[in-house]
């Protein structure tokens, strides 16, 4: 995926800005995933991984705090009482944040193997 020809659009800043944010608590493997094209049910998942519950929670909560402040709250939240997979929804973008054997069990990425991945660290910042 090319980031300067999806530069203007909106959804992928939102999903930019996320993949940031997760970076900020250390996520791992910060994915961003192009559903565009493909799906009716939202234009981005950003998608990674915290290596431990305390993590994974630090994560979800600071991508909820800092978009709140953006004036962007997320519209549907599941899986924070467990903190195994968070699935936070933002409606142009979903946000999964798994404990690591969570997301390799789920592969959710290879189950969107069409769609255009980006991977982001901290060096593209």
């Amino acid at each position: 995926m090319e980031g300067s020809s999806l530069s203007s659009n909106t959804s992928y800043q939102t999903a930019r800005n996320i993949a940031s944010l997760a970076l900020q608590k250390k996520a791992r493997n910060v994915c961003i995933i192009s559903l565009e094209n493909l799906s009716s049910v939202t234009d981005y998942f950003v998608i990674c991984h915290g290596d431990v519950d305390v993590q994974v929670k630090a994560i979800t909560d600071h991508i909820q705090s800092s978009m709140k402040e953006k004036g962007i709250r997320v519209w549907h939240r599941e899986g924070y009482d467990y903190l195994n997979w968070v699935l936070l929804d933002y409606v142009d973008v979903v946000v999964h944040v798994f404990q690591k054997d969570a997301r390799t069990f789920y592969r959710i990425e290879k189950l969107w193997g069409d769609a255009k991945q980006e991977i982001v660290t901290e060096t593209d910042e």
